[in-house]
């Protein structure tokens, strides 16, 4: 059985953009899954970033009173983001060679003692899919098997 799940701003994204077409359906199934199995997570870094791109620079946004539905749903899986985890970040950002930002996702996911994170984008600044950041598997639920 897998643990915790963090997920990260473009799958969230993905799964409330329906002009994402595939993108679109995989995002919302492995959300369903997670919502069910009561394993997912994620900080408010995420719905912030959410907020901002669905409302704003998706092909077809989002009212911004639906989008406020969304972030309020995914509240009760948030976990707080203090000092603590920032500190751990600018660690992460060094060993593991990665921005700021995907560095406190990763600190935020570690605090969650999530077991692994999905995300198209910090995937991809590595070479393969399952990629292993501070103990946290990093997986592109896009990519095929």
């Amino acid at each position: 059985m897998i643990g915790k799940t963090f997920v990260d701003t473009n799958v969230l994204i993905y799964a409330h953009d329906a002009d994402a077409k595939a993108k679109h359906e995989a995002a919302k199934s492995v959300l369903r899954e997670l919502w069910s199995q009561r394993t997912g997570v994620l900080s408010m870094q995420v719905l912030q970033e959410f907020y901002v791109n669905v409302t704003r620079k998706i092909a077809t946004p989002l009212p911004k009173d639906v989008a406020r539905l969304v972030v309020n749903s995914y509240s009760i899986w948030c976990v707080e983001t203090t000092p603590v985890e920032i500190a751990a970040a600018f660690r992460i950002e060094d060993e593991s060679r990665i921005g700021f930002w995907d560095a406190l996702i990763v600190a935020s996911a570690a605090k969650s003692a999530s077991s692994r994170i999905l995300s198209e984008d910090l995937n991809a600044q590595h070479l393969n899919d399952q990629q292993m950041i501070a103990g946290i598997r990093v997986e592109n639920p896009f990519q095929a098997p």
